[in-house]
């Protein structure tokens, strides 16, 4: 061959080379860009703008490169244009397919969900007893000396010596002696004056704390003691004592704390999002570190109406019974509610939802490769599903995964749109 001949041949493999550079170009650019085939041809789709591919808010009336010499993106006329959503996405069916696009319709259902957490065996403050004296003394034997005890109502539990009780003891009795030496002639009104003055005394007594069998002692023709015997108020486990012998007792001292086991109170923790799923009434399981292998039945008896301020957290109380005392203030136990509450709500995958700073939206599919940005107001969520209050209606379909590669695309879209004035797209389609 001749010089010139290789010469023709090495024009000719550039020319080949150069075209093929440029189809495989133009077709990755194609992909990229998320761009739709089955819309009109560039030849026959209105151009408005062209739009820098690293920053949207750089564009150009007419083809241009950036300073790296990529080709400008043109923005189509019928990609979002007047009539669309900003921010709609027309994708290629392939191009659907390869990124892995998947969609879910929303449907009614019925929202329930099983909530589990942790909580705490607590004291049931119904049945708590705090003992306070009601007149001032010292302390002469204490009958009761340890905390974990148990104590039964009417138990004896210290001697006090009160000088106020002591002498309204003895004012007691003498107006028991007073009414008994009364003769049977005796004018009614001193019959009356002295059952008053009996009376009287005996209710100041009662008033200290002075128990009722010391009143019938006294009554029985006792003697008035140096220290009386008091007694508890009620039944349960002595959960504090707080004098010793000899000590001196004002009415501000709380002398014994009586906590009544026989009922116990399950503290639990709630998240915010929980909450609005619970209710009194509602069954839960409870299983204690303390009982291994045991599951007991409760239902919730108050849910409380504020939030812990360090943990963000709501409690919720449940109530046990205990008759075995088992169940010991402070013990830890797993709680699994067993939510009655059937929703009837519009939901879709939670997998749908895009959320964007305050913002939370899905891609609807309004066309075969079109997805639509749906910004969409939230309710509950459960089961891998999220309630949408609004912005969805039953039976559209959602983008469930793919949809960030969509969100970005959209963004752009978006963005370049608002760049073009809507006088420049009423002169082009006058021309």
């Amino acid at each position: 061959m001749t010089r010139s001949g290789y010469v023709l041949l090495g024009f000719a493999l550039a020319a080949v080379a150069t075209g093929a550079y440029w189809v495989g170009r133009s077709h990755s650019d194609a992909a990229m860009a998320i761009d739709s085939s089955t819309a009109p041809s560039t030849e026959q789709r209105e151009i408005l703008v062209y739009r820098n591919p690293m920053n949207p808010s750089v564009t150009s009336p007419v083809p241009a490169k950036d300073e790296m010499g990529m080709d400008y993106i043109p923005v189509y006329a019928d990609d979002g244009g007047a009539s669309a959503t900003p921010g709609t996405v027309s994708i290629d069916p392939a191009i659907v397919q390869n990124i892995g696009v998947r969609t879910a319709s929303a449907k009614r259902r019925e929202m329930a969900r099983q909530i589990r957490t942790v909580g705490r065996v607590d004291y049931d403050e119904e049945g708590l007893v705090r003992v306070h004296l009601r007149s001032e003394g010292w302390v002469e034997t204490l009958l009761v000396k340890e905390t974990g005890q148990a104590v039964r109502r009417g138990q004896a539990l210290m001697t006090l010596y009160s000088p106020q009780i002591a002498s309204t003891e003895q004012e007691y009795l003498l107006a028991l002696r007073g009414v008994a030496n009364l003769r049977k002639d005796a004018p009614p009104e001193f019959v009356e004056q002295a059952r008053a003055l009996s009376e009287s005394s005996a209710e100041r007594l009662r008033l200290l704390g002075v128990p009722e069998a010391e009143l019938q002692r006294l009554q029985g023709g006792g003697e008035a003691k140096r220290a009386i015997t008091l007694t508890s108020p009620a039944s349960g486990i002595v959960q504090f004592v707080g004098v010793r012998e000899g000590q001196f007792v004002t009415t501000q001292t709380e002398v014994y704390r009586i906590a009544d086991l026989s009922s116990v109170w399950i503290l639990a923790d709630l998240y915010e999002d929980e909450v609005p799923w619970i209710r009194a009434g509602d069954r839960a399981e409870v299983s204690l570190h303390g009982l291994p292998g045991e599951s007991l039945e409760a239902r919730v008896d108050y849910v409380y109406p504020y939030l812990e301020g360090k943990t963000r957290t709501q409690k919720v109380r449940l109530r046990l019974r205990n008759p075995e005392l088992r169940l010991k203030p402070d013990m830890y136990a797993d709680v699994t509610f067993r939510v009655d509450r059937q929703l009837e709500a519009v939901a879709v995958p939670e997998s749908a939802i895009v959320r964007s700073g305050t913002r939370a939206q899905v891609f609807v599919t309004s066309a075969p490769g079109r997805f639509e940005p749906r910004e969409v107001r939230l309710g509950v969520a459960a089961d891998g599903y999220v309630q949408i209050l609004d912005g969805v209606a039953v039976g559209e379909e959602v983008v469930t995964s793919a949809q960030f590669l969509i969100d970005s695309e959209s963004k752009l879209r978006e963005a370049a749109a608002k760049l073009v004035a809507p006088d420049d797209a009423a002169s082009r389609h006058q021309h």
